[in-house]
């Protein structure tokens, strides 16, 4: 299989992904504690 004959993601659904974790982090970083944010993580519908 080369390279080029792997699916990749857009650069928009790249985007938001990462705009998606950078959130999550953000709330770590404000002291929401890990397990609350698992608890939110499943809730959403791991997306």
């Amino acid at each position: 299989m080369s390279y080029q004959d792997s699916e990749l993601p857009s650069p928009k659904e790249m985007t938001n992904n990462q705009k998606g974790a950078i959130g999550w982090i953000l709330l770590y970083a404000i002291g929401i504690p890990v397990p609350i944010l698992l608890l939110l993580f499943l809730i959403r519908g791991c997306t």
